[in-house]
């Protein structure tokens, strides 16, 4: 798909679309604030478009093994803004300058304690990324084209909860991804591609991620 090559018109039109969304922060100041980064680059394959997605270490304490945008706890005295710019380069060894942060998303609210901010970034073709082994396991390149197919969002009722968990397949893992991080790619496909005002918080998270 030519618009989903990476050049000038992709990144205008992401940026375009960052700048005329309306936003929402969460209001719960008893969740902790963290920050994730969706990074643009080309895949590794053909050059086409694509986001950047980790399997988180599985000896980490939370969240071990899961699959995740690269991101963290915001650490005290710093915005989320700059928590999201250093945990790419903690996390995969990746500078990305200010002037190549497109805009962000809403909040998302998760069921173990974080308020996460999204920040949409743009490192242009053949991103250098070397991947720190304390914190991932693995670095996947998904071409964006990926998140227009039918299949997402997957939708699923759970006894727990009144909504539905989100999830998102996608052929190049060969898996399945989960709210959070299924919830924030949903919203990047609809506000940041297409320039629909959609909204995610009050989609659920599956049990296992709830700890």
């Amino acid at each position: 798909m030519d618009k989903y090559q990476i050049g000038p018109a992709l990144r205008s039109s992401i940026e375009y679309n960052l700048q005329h969304f309306d936003r929402r922060g969460a209001t719960n100041e008893l969740l902790h604030p963290a920050a994730v980064a969706i990074v643009i680059t080309t895949t590794a394959d053909n050059g086409d478009a694509g986001f950047v997605l980790t399997r988180r270490a599985s000896r980490l304490r939370r969240h071990g093994g899961q699959y995740a945008l690269p991101g963290g706890r915001v650490d005290a005295n710093e915005n989320p803004r700059a928590a999201a710019l250093r945990e790419l380069e903690e996390e995969l060894d990746l500078t990305i300058s200010e002037h190549d942060v497109l805009g962000r998303l809403d909040d998302y609210s998760t069921r173990s304690g974080f308020r996460i901010r999204p920040y949409v970034m743009w490192a242009g073709a053949d991103a250098n990324i070397t991947p720190n082994p304390d914190e991932v396991d693995a670095v996947f390149r998904i071409p964006i084209m990926e998140l227009d197919f039918p299949e997402i969002p997957q939708l699923d009722q759970i006894p727990e909860s009144d909504n539905p968990v989100l999830s998102a397949p996608f052929p190049t893992l060969g898996h399945e991804v989960y709210a959070p991080t299924a919830a924030i790619l949903y919203q990047f496909r609809e506000v940041a591609l297409h320039g629909r005002c959609t909204r995610v918080a009050h989609y659920e998270q599956p049990l296992f991620a709830w700890r």
